[in-house]
C-alpha cells in the first residue's frame, strides 16, 4: 500500500529539484500497541501505507492507537518510581520505526492524527537504509524536530506538519516519539507522509534564517551528543590538568560535593570529570550510579559506552537500558561483561524493546544479578520461547513484565491456579489479551492472591458473566483499586453492583463495550466508589451521550471516558 509521487520544486531561490512524496512502507519496530500481535485492529502496522480513515475523526480500528494514555497507569499500583537525573529534554514515552521505499533529504513530514492528537513529541531521521545489503559501520539519529508535550484541545483529526531541521544524510527510516500524558483518552494515528529530495539541498536566505525559539533546543542537542560522545572516548585521568588547589572545593565536605553532583545528568557527568582531578573523582565514584538510566541517550549507547560505565556501576541497583543496543549498538558479549562486573547488586533492569537480548542474555542475567526483584522484558521479541525458564532461577523476583514477548503459556489457568497457590501476597497481574483462561483460573486466581490491588483482563474472550466469574472476583478481591474488563461483551448489571458492593476502594474501572450495563447500575456504583476517578463506558450501547452529561453533572470527580466515530 506504498503511495509514491514526484513533485517540482517551486522555490526561486533554489535550483529546480524534484520532491518525492511517500507513506511509509512498512513499520519495523515500536514500543507497544492497543492491538494484538494476529490482528490489525489498533495496531501500529496500520501505519504502513495511505491513509485508512483521514480526514474523519473519531476512534476507528484501523489506527495505529499505543497502549496507554493520561497519566491513569502512572497512578496504578502497578506503577514504579521514575529514575532521577532524566534530562529535562527527554520526555517520550513510546516509539514507533518508519521504513520508507526511497532514501532521501527530508523536507516536510506530515502525520496525519485522527483522535486525541498532540502526542508526538519527536522526530528523528535514521542514516541506515533497513532495505541495503551492506550496514553502515555507524548508525547516527538526528533529531529532526522536537518539542515537549502540548495541550491540543479538541479530539478532532489534523494533519501535524512541524518545522524539521535539515539534514546532511538521506534517510528512509523515520522515527516518532510520543509522550500522552496530556491526552484525555487513546491518540490515534493513520498514517505518515515523508517529503524530501534525492539531491542535499542548498540552504536559501529564507531557509537559513535561524528562529532564536530554537536556539536552547539546538544546543541541548549539541550538548547530548558532545557528552555521550565524551563517554565513550574521553574518560583518562592522564589527560587532566594539574592545579595546585582546587579552589573552595578543597574546603567542601565530600559528601556535600557528591550530593552537588547527584542532580546532574550522564552526560554532564562526563563533561564535568574533564575538568580537574578531585571532580574527575567524584564523578567517577559508583555511589553516584546507584540509579540509571541509559534510556534518554538510546541512539548513542554502545559496547563501548557499557566498557567505560563498568568500573563506575559496581554499586548500580537500578538500570534502564530499555530502547539501547538495537541495531549491533550492542552485542551479546557487551552486555554480559558488564552484567558480570555490575550486576551482582541489581534490584531492578528495565531492558524494553532490547531487540539485542537472547538467551544468553537471560542466562547471565539469572546467574549474574541475585538479588534482582524487578525485570522488565517488554517488547524484547528476539528472545526464543525456552529462554523464559531461565527466569525461574531468579528467587527473589517481585515484579516482571513479559508484554510483546514469545514466551509460550499453553494453559493460563494453570498458571492461575499457581499464581493461587503460591502468590500469596500478589499486588498486580496484567493478562491483557489472555486468549485462553476461563472462570476456573480466575476462581483459582481471586480465592489464593486476596490481597490483589490491580487486574487486567481487558480483550480476555473466553471469560463469560454468566459463569459467575466477575460477581466472584468482586466478592473475594475487596482491595481492588483497578480492574479492566475491556471489551467483555458479557459484563452485566449484576457484576456492576457487586463491585459497588464489595470493591469499594476501586478508584479505576474499564468496562468498553458491554450492551449489558444500565446507568441505575453505573449510578450505585458511583455512589457506593468514593475514590473511582477513571470509568471508561465506550461503545457502551445503553450509556449514551445523555447519560454520561448526567453522571458528569453528579459526580463531577470522575472522569468519565466515551470515544465516539463521524
Amino acid at each position: 500500500m506504498n503511495s509514491r509521487r514526484a513533485i517540482e520544486s517551486n522555490t526561486r531561490a533554489l535550483p529546480i529539484n524534484v520532491e518525492i512524496v511517500q507513506y511509509a512502507k512498512e513499520v519495523l519496530d515500536f514500543s507497544s500497541h492497543y492491538g494484538s500481535e494476529n490482528s490489525m485492529s489498533y495496531t501500529m502496522w496500520n501505519l504502513a501505507g495511505v491513509p485508512n480513515v483521514y480526514p474523519s475523526s473519531g476512534d476507528f480500528t484501523q489506527t495505529a492507537v499505543f497502549r496507554t494514555y493520561g497519566t491513569w497507569w502512572d497512578r496504578c499500583p502497578s506503577a514504579r518510581l521514575p529514575f532521577t537525573r532524566t534530562p529535562s529534554t527527554f520526555c517520550s514515552q513510546d516509539y514507533v520505526e518508519l521504513a520508507f521505499e526511497e532514501p532521501v533529504y527530508p523536507t516536510a513530514v506530515h502525520i496525519l492524527e485522527t483522535y486525541h492528537p498532540g502526542a508526538v513529541v519527536r522526530i528523528l531521521a535514521c542514516s541506515a537504509n533497513p532495505y541495503s545489503q551492506n550496514p553502515p559501520a555507524e548508525v547516527r539519529w538526528e533529531i529532526l524536530w522536537s518539542e515537549a508535550p502540548t495541550k491540543v484541545n479538541g479530539p478532532q483529526a489534523r494533519q501535524f506538519t512541524p518545522c524539521i531541521k535539515q539534514i546532511n544524510f538521506p534517510t528512509n527510516l523515520i522515527r516518532l516519539e510520543v509522550n500522552s500524558s496530556l491526552l484525555d483518552y487513546y491518540t490515534e494515528l493513520d498514517a505518515v507522509v515523508l517529503h524530501g529530495v534525492k539531491e542535499r539541498p542548498v540552504l536559501s536566505l529564507k531557509t537559513s534564517m535561524i528562529d532564536m525559539n530554537d536556539i536552547d533546543e539546538d544546543e541541548d542537542e549539541e550538548k547530548f551528543a558532545c557528552g555521550m560522545d565524551t563517554l565513550n572516548k574521553q574518560f583518562s585521568i592522564v589527560t587532566l590538568r594539574e592545579w595546585p588547589t582546587n579552589g573552595y572545593f578543597d574546603k567542601l565536605p565530600y559528601e556535600l560535593i557528591q550530593l552537588i553532583l547527584s542532580h546532574l545528568t550522564v552526560p554532564d557527568l562526563c563533561r564535568l570529570a574533564q575538568t580537574c582531578k578531585l571532580l574527575y573523582q567524584h564523578c567517577c565514584d559508583p555511589l553516584q550510579y546507584i540509579h540509571l538510566s541509559l534510556q534518554p541517550y538510546w541512539a548513542r549507547i554502545n559496547d563501548t559506552s557499557l566498557e567505560y560505565l563498568q568500573s563506575r556501576c559496581t554499586l548500580i541497583q537500578w538500570l534502564n537500558l530499555s530502547w539501547t543496543g538495537n541495531r549491533g549498538a550492542i552485542s551479546v558479549s557487551g552486555f554480559s561483561r558488564f552484567l558480570k562486573v555490575c550486576g551482582s547488586e541489581l534490584v531492578r533492569l528495565e531492558l524494553s524493546c532490547g531487540h539485542f537480548l537472547n538467551e544468553t542474555c537471560l542466562e547471565v542475567i539469572t546467574e549474574m544479578c541475585p538479588n534482582l526483584q524487578e525485570l522488565n522484558l517488554s517488547s524484547c521479541d528476539k528472545i526464543p520461547p525456552q529462554a523464559f525458564n531461565h527466569i525461574a532461577k531468579v528467587g527473589s523476583l517481585k515484579r516482571l513484565i513479559l508484554y510483546r514477548t514469545k514466551v509460550e503459556i499453553e494453559d493460563y489457568d494453570l498458571i492461575a491456579s499457581m499464581m493461587g497457590a503460591k502468590c500469596k501476597k500478589l499486588r498486580s497481574l496484567d493478562l491483557w489479551r489472555c486468549k485462553n483462561i476461563t472462570e476456573s483460573g480466575i476462581a483459582e486466581l481471586a480465592s489464593g492472591c486476596q490481597l490483589l490491588e490491580e487486574l487486567d483482563l481487558g480483550w480476555c474472550p473466553t471469560l463469560q458473566s454468566s459463569t459467575g466469574c466477575f460477581a466472584n472476583l468482586a466478592r473475594k478481591l475487596p482491595n481492588l483499586q483497578k480492574l479492566f474488563l475491556t471489551a467483555n461483551r458479557s459484563v452485566c448489571d449484576a457484576d456492576i453492583e457487586e463491585l459497588a458492593a464489595n470493591c469499594t476502594h476501586l478508584r479505576q474501572l474499564d468496562i468498553l463495550g458491554t450492551r449489558m450495563v444500565s446507568p441505575a447500575s453505573l449510578r450505585k456504583l458511583l455512589e457506593s466508589c468514593k475514590d473511582l476517578s477513571l470509568l471508561d463506558v465506550s461503545f457502551c450501547s445503553q450509556i449514551d451521550n445523555r447519560v454520561v452529561l448526567e453522571l458528569n453533572a453528579n459526580f463531577p470527580n470522575v472522569f468519565i471516558k466515551k470515544s465516539f466515530t463521524q
